[in-house]
């Protein structure tokens, strides 16, 4: 064991005796997150197609990953926000590089799918946007380029089908968009209904779609009817560790993209 994961391990010790908590992975007791549930959750880059779109994400919505999201989202665990942000950062970091064209100097601008009101007063805050501004990425995203022009119900139990239904014509994008390269970033890709027409309403601003990031995916039960087919996996080597300092691949000053 080095210096630094001995320190490491104590300040955890000496947190868990002051705020007792639980794994929020496996209940386990002292940890936000035990070891195994931490290795549970190292990303590895996927893409899909969903609607012509190349999606990346960097977990599958299943087993630890799905309990996390679940307790981080809707159990007020916002410690988990780090482990999170870890994912989302690979995802946006595949993406970016699959963009990038020979000479590397196209960076993407990220567009966050925003929140309904009755989510935001259930949690008190949006689960995305705050772990996107714990990844601390190299373009800070423009908060607020897009908003709903109507209030949606929640996808959870809604089919594929209702999804699109339900999403379809409710988002507005920013006139700030026009021209930009934009990267749509959600927490969690399902059918893609989402990300579908996130990538409608910054058209008609004048933006373009470049690709989306995701920190999950939901496993396709039937790929070969889905709307996104896979298309690839990248596997470890799209991803890097988040820095807390904000000075790793893909990063930049700690704070250049917290909200205001």
């Amino acid at each position: 064991m080095t210096a630094h994961t001995l320190v490491r391990e104590s300040l955890l010790d000496a947190a868990a005796i002051l705020l007792p908590v639980r794994c929020a992975g496996c209940g386990r007791p002292d940890r936000t997150l035990c070891d195994e549930c931490e290795e549970a959750l190292r990303p590895a880059a996927h893409v899909q197609l969903v609607d012509g779109i190349r999606v990346w994400s960097a977990l599958r919505y299943d087993g630890v990953a799905r309990r996390v999201l679940l307790a981080y989202k809707d159990g007020g665990r916002t410690d988990a926000a780090r482990a999170l942000a870890r994912a989302l950062r690979c995802a946006i970091a595949a993406a970016q590089r699959d963009a990038e064209p020979g000479n590397g100097d196209a960076a993407l601008l990220p567009v966050l799918i925003p929140s309904t009101r009755a989510a935001w007063r259930r949690r008190g805050y949006h689960p995305t946007r705050a772990v996107l501004a714990r990844a601390h990425v190299l373009v800070p995203p423009l908060w607020g380029a897009l908003r709903l022009s109507r209030q949606t119900a929640d996808q959870a139990e809604l089919t594929a089908g209702e999804r699109a239904a339900n999403r379809a014509g409710s988002f507005v994008a920013s006139p700030r968009l026009s021209g930009r390269d934009c990267l749509i970033v959600d927490d969690i890709v399902t059918s893609g209904a989402t990300i579908a027409e996130a990538a409608r309403a910054i058209r008609a601003a004048g933006g373009r779609v470049s690709a989306a990031a995701a920190i999950a995916r939901t496993p396709l039960r039937n790929p070969g009817q889905a709307q996104g087919a896979l298309s690839g996996r990248t596997g470890n080597a799209a991803c890097f560790p988040v820095s807390h300092r904000g000075d790793a691949h893909y990063g930049g000053p700690k704070g250049a993209s917290d909200p205001p």
